[in-house]
């Protein structure tokens, strides 16, 4: 059974197309990830499908409701954990959850039992009686997840969940999230753009950039589309000229161009880069660095858009900057 339905879904601004003809579907109790930069689309994408959106065009269906015409069943269904904090940090912890249970309408004695086992999920028992003013970081970003799960929800989306998080204690809220998804088989939809977080969590990744899903599959079978190790070249000189030469060679399977850099999935990798040096010094290209490596979710990325995430990121702030620019003056 799916939990997620996506048909065509489009959500426009003003002109500007956030979501752009999106189809996917996420079965009961998978962990499924939103990967890409930020302005990609990831949020909107959520928002439409938690009903905080009206989509321009399209369909969803969220647990077998439809997002247009059964909004409050959707509601009843899904629990969601924004990318801004939404906590009231003059309470504690309990008094958060409390407000959140009775707000779904649970009553005291059931509350007490849902608060208890939420709390312990994700280890803030100790805490739970603090203001939430006086938690860090990772402990707000537990107790959101916690308040997410009060009511029991069939689908659970996170929105960017370990955004401005150390690294310690991202790895820590990767353990719940595979924790809650393991002990309640909830679905679970996930944004992010960290590679690595979406290769730890996901059982699938769509990659999604300028509001496109331009990728849909596990995190090894995107890997495995790259066919071989990815050799990672700094150059100086007629990059052209080298990509000209490269691009005859059979155990070439990809090449891509980025500045200076060059990238290319090659097979038996380990036995091709003194040839690729050889062959760059040929034709004047000075090769200041060399790396090799399997191939990752950024390369993947790289591949199938051109860019790497972050000059995909850089790219969206200026795009956004031009965009205010004009608005102001009309």
């Amino acid at each position: 059974m799916d939990s997620i339905k996506v048909e065509n879904l489009v959500k426009q601004f003003n002109g500007f197309t956030a979501v752009d003809h999106i189809s996917f579907r996420v079965p009961q109790g998978e962990i499924f990830g939103l990967l890409g930069p930020n302005g990609a689309g990831k949020t909107t994408t959520i928002n439409l499908l938690s009903t905080l959106l009206k989509p321009t065009s399209g369909s969803a269906k969220v647990s077998g409701h439809d997002i247009f015409d059964h909004r409050d069943e959707v509601r009843k269904n899904i629990g969601i954990v924004f990318q801004e904090p939404a906590l009231d940090n003059q309470l504690t912890g309990r008094e958060n959850l409390t407000f959140h249970a009775m707000m779904y309408g649970i009553n005291k004695d059931e509350r007490r039992k849902r608060i208890k086992r939420v709390v312990e999920l994700v280890e803030l028992t100790p805490k739970i009686d603090v203001l939430v003013d006086h938690y860090s970081g990772g402990m707000k970003r537990r107790l959101e997840i916690a308040r997410g799960l009060i009511h029991r929800p069939k689908v659970l989306f996170l929105d960017e969940p370990t955004l401005g998080l150390d690294t310690q204690t991202r790895r820590h809220i990767w353990d719940y999230i595979k924790k809650l998804n393991r002990e309640n088989q909830v679905t679970i939809i996930l944004t992010t753009h960290y590679m690595e977080e979406a290769d730890y969590l996901c059982d699938r990744v769509a990659i999604i950039d300028h509001g496109k899903i331009v990728a849909l599959d596990t995190p090894d079978q995107l890997k495995e589309m790259l066919g071989g190790d990815v050799i990672s070249l700094e150059l100086d000189g007629r990059v052209d000229d080298l990509m000209a030469v490269l691009k005859n060679l059979e155990w070439v399977n990809t090449m891509k161009k980025h500045g200076d850099h060059l990238n290319l999935t090659v097979e038996t990798a380990e036995k091709r880069i003194p040839e690729i040096i050889t062959t760059a010094q040929k034709i004047g290209v000075v090769v200041r660095s060399v790396n090799l490596h399997k191939p990752s979710l950024e390369d993947v990325f790289l591949h199938f858009t051109g860019k790497t995430i972050r000059e995909q990121e850089v790219s969206q702030i200026q795009r956004n900057r031009e965009t205010v620019k004009r608005r102001m003056h009309r």
